[in-house]
């Protein structure tokens, strides 16, 4: 399965190393939807580059695009097009099944709480210790696909690619109207 994650890169990073596309930023997290870093760390990817770039840029929704949105920390965004093993499980938090299994509602899943979002999330980890992570919708479009990638499925991952973004990249602009953002 092919992933994206729009990431703050350092370009001479080894791919696990601080920076690198496939490190898990633990000290960083605490305020994303299923971050729970006492217990894990995560990555964020998406099954479409736009929807990760888009996540990174949503709070700057109308906003003009300027260079300076796609930095992080000073260093620029990049996008990272990673491969997840085929024979990665996946908790599907798109199915029906799985949610009644897991005793959970489609609005429990998308809401933007992260009093409801952590723990639930901490929870799969624990029931489902094969797990490399969950699936689920992007609250942007529902029909882009995130995946929630825990670090014990680091091994599970590899690097295809990465990119630095400018303003001028077409995911970028792709994203930046998604969000009604003003280019140039």
């Amino acid at each position: 399965m092919i992933l994206y994650r729009c990431f703050a890169w350092r370009a001479d990073a080894a791919p696990a190393d601080r920076d690198g596309p496939l490190w898990f930023p633990r000290e960083f997290q605490g305020d994303g939807r299923h971050d729970n870093p006492e217990h894990y760390g995560c990555l964020y990817l998406a099954g479409e580059a736009a929807s990760s770039v888009v996540e990174q840029l949503a709070r700057f929704r109308s906003q003009r695009l300027v260079a300076g949105l796609l930095r992080r920390r000073g260093l620029p965004l990049g996008l990272a097009e990673l491969e997840l093993a085929d024979d990665a499980e996946l908790i599907d938090l798109d199915d029906p099944r799985v949610l009644r299994r897991a005793r959970l509602r489609p609005s429990q899943v998308a809401t933007r709480r992260r009093g409801v979002t952590q723990p639930q999330a901490r929870r799969l980890h624990e029931v489902h210790a094969g797990a490399a992570g969950l699936r689920w919708w992007s609250t942007f479009e529902a029909l882009w696909i995130n995946v929630t990638v825990f670090d014990r499925a680091a091994r599970l991952l590899s690097v295809r690619g990465v990119r630095a973004l400018s303003a001028d990249d077409p995911v970028v602009g792709e994203a930046a109207q998604f969000l009604g953002m003003r280019v140039g």
